[in-house]
């Protein structure tokens, strides 16, 4: 299947990605400079403290973060050596485990996120107005509601 691509097509995918990578390596900065852990971190609280019973198990974890299971587990880890998360022996099979945020992950979680809201105010928000806002969320969600992924 041939496809053409545009140049113009082309320079918004790379400017896209350049972005990204860019406005995420200034929010690692800003939280690094804070002395807070990386938003890697913060994602796994995050989807921790917006689930049920504030609990996952890790393969759950590892798709609510984008990560896979062997990453998630490494991180997993480190949040457990930081106090940040407990896992907990699923009760109905005894074979999975639980990963569980602990009080001082949501203290954690509030602290990253007064950096990463600064950040992302600072680095995204600014740029769009309202109108703008509107539309690049409704171009984002066509990206990513499309069946064939």
């Amino acid at each position: 299947m041939s496809v053409n691509l545009s140049k113009a097509h082309n320079l918004a995918w790379r400017k896209f990605l350049t972005a990204h990578v860019t406005l995420i390596e200034r929010i690692e900065r800003d939280l690094a400079t804070a002395e807070l852990p990386p938003l890697s971190w913060y994602d796994v609280l995050f989807a921790l403290s917006e689930a049920p019973e504030r609990q996952l198990r890790l393969h759950e974890l590892a798709q609510a973060v984008l990560l896979s299971r062997s990453n998630v587990t490494r991180l997993v880890d480190r949040l457990e050596v930081a106090g940040l998360l407990q896992r907990e022996q699923c009760k109905r099979d005894r074979r999975g485990a639980f990963a569980v945020i602990t009080v001082e992950g949501l203290a954690m979680l509030e602290c990253m996120w007064s950096v990463y809201e600064s950040g992302i105010v600072k680095y995204f928000a600014c740029h769009l107005d309202a109108t703008e806002v509107k539309l690049f969320t409704k171009i984002l969600n066509r990206m990513t509601s499309i069946s064939d992924l």
